[in-house]
């Protein structure tokens, strides 16, 4: 679904349509959506912190402001690697400032990922393609910063509809104001027509998403997202003859093999840290049962 919408966001800016409709149509059907099902359902749409959410839509909502374009100026399978360098940015902030500096699987997801970089970049853009190039990558390291915000409301206990909702109200927002900004235009068919795709397989794949972190394994889901690159590199070469040399295949081979290893290890400290934490809450019962018995 989500290389889907890659597709349908290169069709439409390929038809004419400028980057803040594309913004307004991938957040339209999930606000009508979501507002009516939590109607239906009588649920809550108050955060439960309007601080996190404020930090987790700036960095998401510039992320997807800084994807789209590069996805309507680059071959699409290299804008897609570039926007899922996001664990990779997550594990050099690991290595700079959360404590793990020392970590070789950090250090080696880092060399990895950057290496990936560089060979997706190297045959796939010339000069004139460096700032979408460079504003990919910003995309990527933007949804790093949404990714850990998301954690942060996940502990608090919000719900992932009601951060769903929330964010697609910011993009709508945000499409709006662009809109203004830079006027209306009269648009084609193909062009409404791959608006509508953005949406509604944009809307599709982040329900399936949710769905799949909320009842399966979120370390397998988690690595599965990355089949994205493979389909959008199918889709590249389908419709627009995009066909990546040896080379690029070997970038965003390096990219995900970088992405699952800094998962991998973002789950296993996760993990790691829970059972600790039992732990020491056991110990702590414990060391209370005894002081108690010793009391009586």
């Amino acid at each position: 679904m989500f290389a889907g919408m890659g597709a349908c966001v290169k069709v439409a800016a390929d038809y004419g349509a400028s980057l803040p409709h594309v913004v307004l149509f991938r957040g339209i059907p999930s606000v009508l959506l979501l507002f009516v099902w939590t109607r239906l359902t009588h649920r809550s749409l108050v955060p439960n912190s309007w601080k996190l959410h404020i930090w987790r839509n700036l960095s998401g909502v510039s992320s997807m402001w800084l994807g789209f374009f590069a996805i309507s100026h680059l071959p699409l399978p290299t804008a897609i690697s570039l926007n899922y360098t996001a664990p990779l940015f997550i594990a050099c902030w690991m290595l700079g400032w959360g404590g793990t500096q020392r970590d070789p699987v950090r250090i080696a997801t880092v060399a990895l990922g950057f290496l990936g970089v560089l060979a997706v970049l190297r045959p796939s853009i010339g000069h004139e393609h460096l700032l979408a190039a460079g504003l990919g990558l910003g995309a990527g390291a933007l949804s790093a910063i949404a990714m850990m915000q998301i954690r942060s409301l996940g502990r608090l206990g919000e719900p992932e509809w009601r951060t769903v909702f929330i964010f697609s109200c910011f993009v709508c927002f945000t499409g709006i104001i662009g809109l203004l900004v830079d006027g209306w235009r009269d648009m084609s068919l193909p062009a409404w027509l791959a608006l509508t795709g953005v949406g509604v397989l944009g809307l599709v794949g982040q329900l399936a998403m949710t769905r799949a972190f909320g009842l399966g394994s979120a370390l397998l889901t988690a690595a599965l997202q990355y089949t994205t690159i493979i389909f959008a590199a199918l889709l590249g070469i389908i419709f627009w003859g995009d066909v990546p040399d040896p080379i690029a295949w070997a970038g965003m081979g390096l990219i995900i093999v970088s992405g699952l290893l800094s998962i991998w290890r973002t789950y296993t400290e996760d993990r790691i840290m829970r059972g600790q934490t039992v732990v020491q809450m056991e110990a702590t019962s414990v060391d209370t049962a005894i002081e108690e018995t010793r009391r009586v």
